[in-house]
């Protein structure tokens, strides 16, 4: 290669990389902006389904077979370096949950927002309020387990409060027996957990002749038995708070079925608008008029308009005696032309009409 046309290629690399400094720049403030958004309305900073068809998209854009791999290459370095600007921008972000450090809900809050500040509350209310009232960004919260059923608590504030629904994730529990470093299962005599976790127990604990305490949540009980430092008491908890308590794990996944799920969703103060759901999946609440006929009507609507409802459940109005609302999950985007004709076709049936979010669903964490 003559000594002209090797300058010439650098030049040329040169002013590549000026132009493509500039995109970058360009580029990094459009994740800058993403980035509030999420912080907003409650989103993670992964977006796996979208980076991967984004990469299998753009791929195509290259012609030349020989480098399209470092091309994808370039570009999977590229959204990681978004990521890590995201997860910088919104480590101011407050992340409310029922609980202490440890407890499942904080588990879920830190795989959900790994870069956020997570903030403790006494209860499901008092972390709701938090994210109403401006003190924290978004709340984390538990709305059913697979076993024990719904968070009846948790379902009451979506119906009388004012916060959104932006995603909902399945969170795989296992329960461990949880000892003093010098404890073993034979020297075992009492177990603590929070209720839900002893009956999800049952014939482990029943197997083993354990007597049994009530805590508030698994993290309290293992705090409790860190404390107490009594060979005799465990603790029914997850590994990770073992960890943080400085406690044994003396015997792994004593719970009865390994289909023990539960869903946690994510509350802000504000919906996802049109688009961003990906038009997955949509949760209505609403109460019917006292007329017969009316909760029949107001299903057959739903199904008119296309929409597969994934469940149905009442709950008491603690308001009223003997009257309830319905909770609805449905299988498609009621933000959208066709769920906004489905709310007015709904509003003749019903008393009061709430859509709560739409969101992408599901998602393991």
């Amino acid at each position: 290669m003559k000594d002209y046309e090797l300058d010439k290629a650098r030049e040329e690399i040169d002013a590549c990389d000026a132009a493509m400094a500039e995109l970058f720049c360009r580029r990094m403030e459009a994740v800058k902006v993403i980035s509030e958004y999420k912080k907003r309305q409650g989103l993670p900073v992964n977006e796996t389904d979208r980076e991967e068809a984004l990469v299998a998209q753009n791929a195509l854009r290259i012609a030349d077979d020989s480098i399209r791999p470092y091309y994808v290459g370039f570009l999977r370095d590229t959204m990681k370096a978004a990521r890590l600007y995201q997860s910088r921008q919104m480590q101011g972000m407050r992340v409310a949950f029922s609980g202490i450090e440890g407890a499942f809900a904080s588990i879920a809050a830190g795989k959900i927002f790994p870069s956020a500040e997570r903030i403790p509350y006494n209860d499901f209310s008092a972390a709701y309020r938090a994210v109403e009232q401006g003190d924290c960004d978004v709340a984390v919260l538990p709305i059913e387990n697979s076993t024990a059923g719904e968070v009846g608590q948790v379902t009451d504030l979506m119906f009388s409060g004012g916060l959104f629904v932006t995603g909902i994730y399945d969170f795989s529990i296992h329960h461990h027996l949880l000892g003093t470093p010098e404890a073993t299962v034979e020297g075992i005599r009492e177990v603590i957990s929070h209720p839900q976790a002893l009956a999800q127990c049952e014939e482990y604990i029943r197997e083993h002749s354990f007597s049994q305490i009530q805590a508030g949540n698994t993290a309290m009980a293992a705090k409790q038995v860190a404390d107490r430092m009594d060979p005799s008491v465990a603790a029914i908890a997850s590994a990770e708070t073992a960890e943080l308590y400085g406690l044994k794990v003396l015997a792994r996944n004593i719970n009865e079925t390994d289909i023990n799920t539960t869903r946690f969703a994510v509350f802000a103060r504000a919906p996802l608008t049109v688009g961003d759901a990906a038009g997955k999946h949509s949760i209505l609440l609403f109460t019917v008029r006292h007329e017969a006929g009316f909760l029949a009507q107001a299903i057959n609507v739903i199904g008119e308009y296309g929409y597969n409802m994934r469940c149905l459940r009442s709950r008491p109005m603690k308001s009223l005696l003997w009257q309830y609302y319905f909770y609805v999950e449905l299988e498609g985007d009621l933000t959208g032309e066709n769920g906004q004709r489905m709310l007015e076709a709904l509003k003749p049936y019903c008393e009061r009409l709430k859509m709560l979010g739409c969101f992408q669903y599901p998602t393991e964490l």
